[in-house]
């Protein structure tokens, strides 16, 4: 019994070897000792390698190589295949320790989120978890078309002024950069809070911003070459915009890129402006695919923000602010041409942490020292 306890408790499950010892006793009688060695497991370069010690006296009975490598596969075998039996143990019991490996390895492909086992096709089931199944969100103003943030500022201003409301200061509008008007000016501004007002107001500054834009688009440089590379290689693309829905329409005949856009976000479809991830939350729900597939474009740190609490992967265009102030996007470019395919592919690849589970940062708090004292101690040596 004892025995077959050394042998069940082994790493690889091994068997003891045993052997024979002869020696004499005081009377100078010979008598045969007995004893046990488990075999030493260890591992050269690739090769598992079992052997005996050759520390102590004694010959050890020879094990032949065929039994060593079969118990030895077998070992391997029960120990790999394991978690089979574990999975039949409840799992409301707190005893399971974790041993840093894979207990799945015989599990291939591992899950991916992105698998739909309701496909019937093998082959969209394969694509879904490739990175190239992926989606393109792109906001509007300072990504594709041109955008002149002074006008912005101007509207503002025009309409503090129409309403007798103190003008808000530079930090503010740059503050209410990307809300809805609804937002700023209930949140930040502070103006109103009744709805009729803030739907009026609203209205009143869109109003006085078209009028100042005086309906003219056009095309950043590089983004329309980029936006026919993601339609030949059939990537859906969602816009997002916190304009109203028919002055984004209107913008689009007027640029003449109708039906290029999969989904279209505006103002009247989201409680939120950024940087609330409602609205990207909402194109990737209208697109049909996961948030970590999304990749959101962008030319502010509000964008940044909204995407990366969307768990969406965000590439800013440094149209308005310079490189080194969106250095906390997942890349940051210029113009939109200087994208290609592969690095899409490679934001959305699929081993990527985003589509782990978050992993929740625990403060430890530090023990106070039971050594230390609130009172001054003095040394005496010292005086």
């Amino acid at each position: 019994m004892v025995v077959e306890s050394i042998g069940t408790t082994s790493l690889l499950r091994h068997s003891p070897v045993f052997g024979l010892h002869y020696s004499k006793d005081v009377g100078g009688n010979r008598k045969v000792v007995n004893f046990v060695r488990i075999p030493r497991t260890e591992f050269i370069g690739r090769k598992l390698v079992c052997s005996t010690s050759s520390r102590g006296v004694g010959v050890v009975r020879p094990m032949t190589r065929m039994a060593l490598v079969k118990s030895q596969a077998m070992g391997l075998a029960q120990e790999a295949y394991s978690y089979k039996d574990e999975e039949r143990l409840p799992r409301n019991f707190n005893y399971g320790s974790d041993s840093g490996v894979d207990r799945k390895p015989g599990l291939w492909p591992p899950e991916n989120k992105a698998d739909n086992s309701a496909l019937h096709n093998p082959l969209l089931r394969q694509e879904r978890m490739g990175c190239g199944w992926l989606g393109a969100i792109f906001e509007w103003e300072g990504v594709l078309i041109e955008e002149n943030p002074d006008l912005e500022k101007q509207a503002w201003l025009a309409l503090s002024q129409e309403e007798g409301k103190s003008p808000p200061p530079n930090f503010i509008t740059r503050r209410i950069e990307g809300m809805k008007n609804e937002q700023a000016i209930s949140e930040v501004l502070c103006w109103s809070r009744e709805p009729s007002q803030l739907r009026r107001m609203a209205s009143r500054k869109e109003e006085i911003y078209k009028a100042l834009q005086g309906g003219i688009y056009r095309f950043r440089p590089g983004s329309q070459e980029f936006v026919n590379v993601l339609i030949h290689y059939k990537i859906p693309i969602a816009l997002v915009s916190t304009r109203p829905r028919k002055t984004l329409e209107n913008a689009i005949g007027a640029i003449g890129i109708e039906g290029v856009f999969s989904v279209i976000v505006t103002a009247e479809d989201v409680y939120r402006g950024k940087p609330d991830p409602e609205m990207y939350m909402y194109a990737a729900q209208l697109l049909q695919f996961l948030p970590e597939r999304c990749i959101v474009f962008g030319n502010s740190n509000q964008t940044v923000e909204a995407a990366h609490d969307a768990r969406m992967k965000c590439v800013a265009v440094a149209s308005k602010h310079p490189v080194y102030e969106l250095g906390a996007a997942d890349l940051v470019v210029k113009r939109l041409d200087e994208l290609s395919i592969v690095d899409l592919k490679n934001l959305a690849d699929i081993d990527s942490p985003e589509f782990g589970e978050p992993e929740l940062e625990m403060e430890l708090e530090e023990e106070a020292d039971p050594s230390s004292s609130s009172s001054v101690a003095f040394d005496d040596d010292f005086w």
